[in-house]
């Protein structure tokens, strides 16, 4: 065989090895956005055969930061339906494999790997329990804003956390951004849905405002007549 024939073939492999990856995660993505998103009364199976997909596909391509990104988040996204203990364990190993992933390759996913690692340690409990850290949570966030400053998921989630904080105004300027964002081709149905409670979030500030306004009004009010 000439070399120059080998090397087209190698080119031509190295691709197809690409693109039949690429398109299992996208297929993952895609049930795992309809499963999450939905109201299925088979979330459960669902999310063992997602896990199933992702456990063959970390052991075909070990060094590739995909297949470990989509574990952990469907790891963590079964974790809800879980005992306590087996949910505990889920989510240590969701953090084991987001860490992992990013060791591979920090900008895993344009940065939604520091997204989940930093929604996990803002949303799980403190030590002793689990491994939740505010100060980690942020640090991650923003960690993920560096490299997508403009991604639906990363302003989405950092407005979260900022609204869990009771960072109402901060908030408010990352969900308007979430709402703008462009949606993502592989991610179509996880973005519309991620748009859509950023629009909720933007509402339910807005009318948070208005009571404290009426609130505030009242007080003077009740002030002034006394």
């Amino acid at each position: 065989m000439k070399k120059t024939t080998f090397v087209a073939l190698l080119i031509l492999s190295t691709q197809c090895f690409a693109e039949n990856l690429q398109d299992s995660l996208n297929n993952i993505e895609s049930e795992w956005a309809k499963t999450y998103y939905g109201a299925s009364a088979q979330q459960s199976e669902s999310y063992q055969h997602l896990l199933d997909q992702t456990m063959r596909l970390v052991q075909q391509y070990p060094n590739n930061a995909g297949p470990l990104y989509w574990q952990a988040v469907v790891k963590a996204s079964y974790a809800d339906h879980q005992d306590a203990v087996a949910a505990l364990d889920a989510i240590n190993d969701a953090r084991a494999l987001l860490n992992k992933a990013i060791a591979i390759d920090p900008k895993t996913m344009n940065g939604s790997a520091y997204v989940v690692l930093g929604t996990l340690y803002y949303m799980v409990p403190e030590w002793p329990i689990a491994f939740g850290d505010e100060e980690e949570a942020n640090k991650l966030l923003q960690a993920a804003l560096k490299i997508n400053p403009n991604g639906i998921d990363t302003n989405y989630f950092y407005g979260d956390f900022l609204l869990s904080n009771n960072n109402i105004k901060e908030a408010e300027v990352y969900f308007e951004k979430a709402v703008i964002a462009p949606i993502r081709d592989e991610q179509m149905y996880a973005d519309s849905q991620l748009k859509e409670q950023a629009k909720i979030a933007l509402k339910s500030i807005k009318e948070r405002k208005v009571n404290l306004s009426k609130n505030l009004f009242s007080l003077f009010n009740s002030l002034s007549a006394k």
